[in-house]
Parts: structure tokens; sequence; C-alpha cells
């Protein structure tokens, strides 16, 4: 069963490891809500992520799951503050992502115009030995 899983950018450039397509890794996945990933990816790209990987929290209670990488997307957006807001709190602006298919994830992507790069939406595996949480 393919798997469709969202990485934030920082999460790898914090103190994720970089992956390539045919990898095998082991990540901490949780399960996400579709709706907070709509304005990012379109409602019905994001009904499609089952998880999201995390290097940060309490990631000794959470099982390590096994997985083989099929495919990386990068993801870019524009963000904006909102004309409406009363902060100064940037949020991306829904229908401008556009999709990037790569070969490597190490969490930096080269600059495209008018977007600034998110993360990655990686397709892949569970594998043998894979260990549930």
């Amino acid at each position: 069963m393919t798997l469709t899983i969202w990485v934030d950018d920082w999460q790898i450039q914090c103190c994720g490891e970089n992956f390539k397509s045919g990898d095998t890794v082991s990540w901490h996945l949780l399960e996400v809500d579709p709706e907070d990933y709509a304005d990012l990816v379109g409602s019905d790209r994001a009904a499609a992520i089952d998880f999201y990987e995390e290097h940060h929290g309490r990631e000794d209670q959470r099982a390590l799951t096994r997985l083989q990488v099929l495919t990386i997307t990068e993801v870019h957006c524009r963000y904006e503050v909102p004309s409406d807001s009363t902060s100064n709190v940037r949020h991306v602006v829904p229908g401008t992502s556009e999709l990037v298919p790569v070969r490597e994830a190490d969490g930096w992507a080269v600059a495209r115009p008018n977007v600034e790069f998110a993360g990655y939406l990686v397709t892949a595996e569970r594998t043998a030995g894979e260990q549930e949480g």
C-alpha cells in the first residue's frame, strides 16, 4: 500500500536526514487532518496525505515506521499577510502551489519566482521489518 507523507522543509533543515527515491527510511509518522494542508496543496491532493513526518516532540513514545521512498515532490507556494489580519503573520495563499518532482530531498530547494519552498510530498511503501506505533 502506497502512503503519502508530508515532510516540512524545516524538519529536515533542523535535524533530519537527506533522502532520495529508492532509499529506506525510518520515520515517526503522525496522522494528519487533510484540512490542514488544503490551502497548501489543494483539497483533492490534501485528502490523499496519510501522515506527516515528525522529528520533534515526544519521539520516545512513537515507534518508527520503515518505509521505502518511491517519489519526492517539492511544494512551493506564496505566503502573504491576509488583508483583514490584525497581525503580521503570513499564511499560504490558496491556489499558488507549484509542485516540482525531484530525486533527492535535503530540506533546501532551488528558488522559484514568486513562491517559497514549504516542504515535500513523499510517496512511500512500508517495508519488511517495520515498527508500528
